[in-house]
């Protein structure tokens, strides 16, 4: 940009802020969003340190609707996740720390959703996203219609939560309780036996099946929204886990069908 001085010579107007406004204009666009939110949205909050990538995915999701905040690394999001939270979209490779810790981070603290959006799509890195705190994991390029579609499944199923959890719910089988309202396995001992997110969605899945067989593709959906095709092994694992959690009574607890999937092989009662 260029101003005339008095003596009529150009000179260039150097906008020395605009490196520190680089820096903070994540927090302080926040601080604006959070006066200025419209009621009734849903708010995300894009972790990415990429800034082309992050512009491009707030611009996208602001103009279907959301309230969106970008944030470029793990403090950022931390000071974004101060107000209330639907879906967190969160990079795996972040400056200042591992995307997986954050996801444990945001899992403990807040009711958001977590979709990985990365470059890293080994299967490990897409098990262990899962096993984390994971509703989805998405690897770049992005197909920005495809995100869309993953983040509003996740809110609507979130919802359908919120409204089931308001009537209490407990479920006995065997030697243990599962509490669905707020996400307790406890044992004959009444403490509680610790569960991933995936792990407690599974083994829900099949207390309230009424000892059905459940397919491995329908416990793909229930545990992570993906194709069935992608990630089989995820449900396998959690399945093994779930195993050598649930022990006790020396009764078999979820055995396989063949062919089919796996069951709960334990009489459920209210």
């Amino acid at each position: 940009m260029n101003v005339r001085s008095q003596d009529g010579a150009l000179g260039d107007l150097s906008i020395q802020a605009s490196s520190q406004a680089h820096r903070t204009s994540n927090i302080v666009a926040d601080s604006a969003v959070q006066e200025l939110r419209v009621a009734g949205r849903e708010r995300l909050i894009v972790v990415e340190d990429d800034p082309v990538t992050r512009t491009m995915l707030v611009g996208y999701f602001s103009e279907n609707n959301f309230d969106v905040v970008g944030a470029g690394s793990c403090a950022e999001c931390r000071q974004a996740l101060r107000t209330r939270t639907d879906l967190v979209f969160l990079d795996v490779q972040l400056p200042d720390g591992d995307g997986f810790d954050l996801a444990k981070e945001i899992q403990a603290t807040s009711n958001a959703g977590i979709i990985f959006v990365t470059r890293r799509d080994t299967d490990v890195d897409r098990i262990l996203g899962f096993e984390v705190a994971g509703d989805h994991y998405v690897t770049k390029p992005i197909d920005l219609r495809d995100l869309l579609a993953r983040a509003r499944s996740v809110l609507r199923r979130r919802s359908i939560d919120r409204k089931a959890a308001r009537n209490h719910n407990s479920i006995a089988f065997g030697d243990w309780i599962i509490d669905l309202t707020r996400r307790e396995l406890l044992g004959s001992d009444g403490k509680p036996v610790a569960l991933t997110r995936a792990e407690f969605d599974l083994l829900a899945a099949l207390v309230g099946a009424d000892g059905r067989p459940l397919s491995r593709d329908y416990l793909i959906e229930v545990v992570s929204n993906r194709q069935a095709e992608v990630d089989i092994r995820t449900v396998d694992a959690l399945v093994a886990r779930l195993r050598r959690k649930l022990v006790g009574s020396g009764t078999p607890v979820i055995t396989t069908v063949t062919g089919v999937g796996y069951k709960l092989a334990l009489s459920e009662r209210l």
